[in-house]
């Protein structure tokens, strides 16, 4: 996945039909309330009612000239919103505004002059206007161009501040993408590490036996190419059911009780209430195998391991991998298979979970798995609660 920034493009600037809608009811509002004042005339007594046509049309011509001005400079708005120093900025929008205020001016004197009805004396017609303008008379085109170029910033820093917000938001959505495909890709890393530490093992006990036990090795050979599909599937979840994981577990049970020749026993005390919880796939397996050859190999007498599971307070569940070997060594590190199942946790449930690994009452270790307790059906219905 790509995360590209777009950067600001001038060349894509537009006002929205929207915008442009209300610039249109803006002005003729404007000229509309002009018109008003012009047709109500307030003497002393009473309303004198008139038809002054041609300072209406005026008034809308020039509220048409204005409402064109206004998208002409929020262009200009977004084109000097950050381009050259500020001082260049100003000076150039201040000269271009007296521009406009003048063209403005200009345009509507010539209207007024053609529409009113009673047309001023003309005394010099083509230096009058530029005397006027000399004078100054278009100060009022000038402020309006001032107030209309201020609303355009504002236009500008507030579409600026929601582009900003979408692209927050679209990033945030990107690097929690990008953060759960690499958890994926981690605990996949870890996942795929166990495969030639468990392979490796498997492998140096069918050596040990193809002389002695033919059969037991072709059983094996099975039961390990099952264990190794089943490992090795990229599309395999990161949570079963303990269900499912118990059945998996019971094939490397089935290698490794063929390898010991009838020296192991393997128990299991399940609740049943805990088979439909979710635990990481293959969790057990290097726990189990931890237990085999650190435990159940040294012991003295035949080999025995105890797999419990149980539900503490319905809000986790505890699992539990007990042997009769010697116990937790002084100084031991953790095995491949320890330090992985850790990480796996730590990157599944974060503080959630834990694994521990000590020295039991009476002999032997034992490993204790703690994850808070969800089934598939809890997250079906967290899904649909999100949507």
């Amino acid at each position: 996945m790509n995360i590209t920034t777009q950067k600001p493009d001038h060349t894509r600037w537009s006002l929205k039909p929207r915008e442009i809608f209300l610039i249109v009811l803006f002005w003729t509002s404007l000229a509309a309330l002009s018109s008003v004042n012009r047709l109500l005339d307030r003497p002393e007594q009473g309303f004198r009612v008139f038809s002054p046509a041609g300072p209406i049309a005026t008034s809308f011509i020039e509220s048409t000239i204005w409402a064109a001005m206004t998208i002409v400079i929020f262009w200009l708005s977004n084109r000097f919103s950050r381009q050259w120093r500020w001082i260049a900025r100003i000076t150039l929008l201040l000269l271009i505004g007296i521009v406009i205020a003048v063209g403005v001016y200009l345009a509507v004197d010539f209207a007024r002059d053609l529409l009113v009805t009673a047309p001023r004396p003309r005394r010099g017609a083509t230096l009058s206007p530029w005397r006027e303008v000399a004078r100054f008379r278009f100060l009022n085109q000038f402020l309006i161009y001032l107030a209309v170029l201020a609303a355009g910033f504002a236009r500008e820093y507030f579409v600026r501040d929601q582009q900003r917000a979408r692209e927050a938001i679209e990033l945030a959505r990107q690097t929690a993408a990008l953060q759960a495909q690499l958890a994926d890709a981690r605990l996949d890393a870890l996942r795929m590490q166990l495969n030639p530490h468990f392979l490796f093992n498997t492998l140096h006990a069918v050596s040990a036996l193809v002389e002695r036990d033919p059969a037991g090795v072709r059983r094996m050979i099975a039961r390990l190419s099952e264990l190794l599909r089943h490992t090795m599937d990229s599309d395999a979840p990161n949570e079963v059911s303990l269900r499912d994981e118990l059945s998996i577990l019971r094939r490397y049970i089935e290698i490794m009780e063929i390898r010991f020749q009838g020296r192991l026993t393997v128990t299991t005390q399940i609740d049943d209430a805990a088979l439909d919880a979710l635990v990481p796939n293959l969790v057990l397996q290097p726990i189990v195998e931890n237990a085999l050859e650190h435990g159940a190999a040294r012991a003295s007498a035949d080999g025995r391991i105890e797999i419990t599971a149980r539900l503490d307070d319905g809000e986790r569940l505890v699992l539990t991998v007990r042997d009769n070997g010697p116990g937790v060594e002084r100084n031991a590190g953790a095995g491949v298979g320890l330090a992985n199942t850790r990480a796996r946790l730590e990157q599944l449930y974060g503080d959630e979970a834990s694994l521990s690994l000590t020295s039991a009452t009476g002999g032997g270790a034992i490993s204790e798995i703690v994850l808070p307790f969800h089934t598939a059906s809890d997250l079906r219905t967290e899904f649909r609660y999100d949507d």
